[in-house]
């Protein structure tokens, strides 16, 4: 009775499996469903492939490569290098319907939370890597780029590009940064990084992603400018943190924070004992002169005095 049971479950099973089977190859067949074979680990989708950041840290930018600003006039890089101001880097193209934007907010978002002013104590320079671009397009990005960070005195020290002769290309393979055009969505393809120079133009930091936490940015800045800028409060953040390429941010070091929580645990300890030590020899003073008089010897007194 029990076996008669299993084999009539047995057959049922199978012949939901065969109908199951026999539905999916029928549904294939009519486009409903289309078989796609997954992408290995190690495969990058057809849109994003040549698309790619390869870190240059200590690349030299060239800085005689030419570019046209948003006024139309010609300008070389090297006019936004030598002035010891670190230099924030993007290149982006301005037409961009999302994510061009989205890096140039983060920027933006960041810097503010920064003491820093483009043009004072350090240089921004926006480049749209996308030959079809003009100038015009760049006054209007400006013009959105300074509202949106509404600080006064920037504007000098915020330079807003479009590529010239290629250049844009050029400047791109001396940073690692590979684009491509897809024909598809009629877009560039891109990564999301910010750039800091040095002052002399070469490749401190890469910040990765559309959003730039505010201490990271601060320490990137203080580290291109060679403690140039910042505080010494910022001098010894960047001593405690280190840039970590896996978690691509700043992050503590465990043995630099050691030494510098044990040099302040010395001073502490130094200071402590310092005004225990002057408080006993004032008090033992006071009771000097506090005894009876008749009890000191006047020699003593004489020699105090």
């Amino acid at each position: 009775m029990i076996s008669s049971r299993r084999q009539s479950v047995s057959s049922k099973l199978a012949f939901v499996l065969r109908a199951s089977l026999i539905s999916l190859i029928i549904l294939s067949s009519f486009g409903g469903i289309q078989a796609q074979v997954p992408l290995r680990p190690d495969e990058k989708p057809r849109e994003i492939q040549d698309v790619s950041l390869d870190e240059k840290l200590n690349a030299q930018v060239d800085p005689n490569l030419t570019f046209i600003n948003e006024t139309g006039q010609t300008v070389a890089l090297k006019e936004y290098f030598g002035k010891g101001r670190p230099v924030v880097l993007n290149l982006v193209y301005y037409s961009c319907p999302m994510l061009c934007g989205m890096v140039l907010q983060g920027v933006v978002r960041s810097l503010k939370q920064v003491p820093y002013t483009p043009g004072q104590e350090i240089e921004v320079v926006t480049i749209s890597f996308d030959p079809k671009e003009n100038f015009e397009l760049a006054a209007a990005k400006k013009n959105s780029i300074m509202q949106d960070y509404a600080r006064p005195g920037a504007e000098p020290g915020w330079h807003v590009l479009v590529d010239k002769d290629g250049n844009a290309q050029k400047l791109a393979a001396q940073i690692g940064f590979r684009f491509r055009w897809d024909d598809e969505t009629k877009q560039f393809a891109h990564p999301s990084v910010t750039m800091v120079l040095t002052p002399e133009g070469k490749v401190s930091r890469y910040l990765n992603g559309i959003d730039y936490p505010q201490r990271d940015m601060r320490l990137a800045l203080t580290e291109a400018s060679q403690g140039k800028i910042g505080t010494v409060s910022d001098r010894i953040m960047l001593y405690c943190y280190k840039y970590d390429p896996s978690s691509r941010s700043y992050v503590m070091a465990a043995t630099n924070t050691m030494k510098v929580g044990g040099m302040l645990i010395v001073v502490v300890l130094g200071l402590m004992l310092f005004v225990f030590w002057r408080r006993e020899f004032q008090g033992g003073r006071r009771n000097v002169w506090e005894e009876d008089p008749a009890s000191v010897d006047p020699n003593i007194k004489e020699q105090s005095l």
